[in-house]
């Protein structure tokens, strides 16, 4: 799940992609483009953007078993980041999977692929910084739902297929900005 805003036209594009596993083949696409009417509040993000998200998920067919959130879960200085907030609004086993740090510290990661370091804020572990490609940045692992954090960790690097991006998030942001492109055929956005 990801979601795409234009801030200056007050609207905000969510995107679902279900994918099978182990092949990571996209087996659904839902995008949903709305109006965002909650105001910009730093550290309450999902207020703004889990409506969209959840509108997408709303027209999907499948039920996923596990969701991969482009943001935070308990990596967040309220301990309830976007991937908590969709775990508990749609009852499945959730993962935070973000691009940067939100709040906490980590020890420096090796660069081999498959690295972790704790992610601690405040004397808590909320997470791990995850090296997923040699070289490049690490992305941001904690648990959003019904999920513990080994299992988020082991499942973040088993979706990763030599992009920084865990294939479901890295999909999803690429539906969300309307790229997206599926046997020549582009994703549709429903309004």
């Amino acid at each position: 799940m990801d979601i795409s805003a234009r801030w200056g036209r007050g609207m905000g594009v969510g995107a679902v992609v279900v994918l099978s596993y182990p092949a990571l083949e996209v087996v659904e696409v839902q995008v949903v483009e709305e109006m965002i009417d909650f105001p910009y509040v730093p550290g309450l993000l999902s207020f703004r953007e889990a409506p969209v998200i959840v509108a997408a998920c709303e027209r999907l067919t499948l039920v996923p078993d596990l969701i991969l959130v482009d943001g935070q879960g308990v990596a967040h200085p309220r301990r309830c980041g976007l991937a908590s907030h969709l775990g508990l609004l749609l009852d499945v086993p959730t993962i935070g999977c973000a691009k940067s740090i939100l709040c906490g510290r980590h020890d420096t990661l090796a660069e081999a692929p498959g690295e972790f370091a704790e992610l601690r804020h405040n004397g808590d572990a909320i997470g791990v910084a995850l090296r997923t490609k040699a070289r490049v940045k690490p992305v941001y692992v904690s648990i959003g739902h019904k999920i513990d954090l080994p299992s988020a960790v082991a499942w973040v690097t088993r979706c990763c297929r030599g992009y920084r991006l865990p294939e479901p998030t890295r999909l999803a942001h690429q539906a969300a900005g309307g790229n997206l492109r599926l046997g020549g055929a582009e994703t549709r956005r429903v309004t």
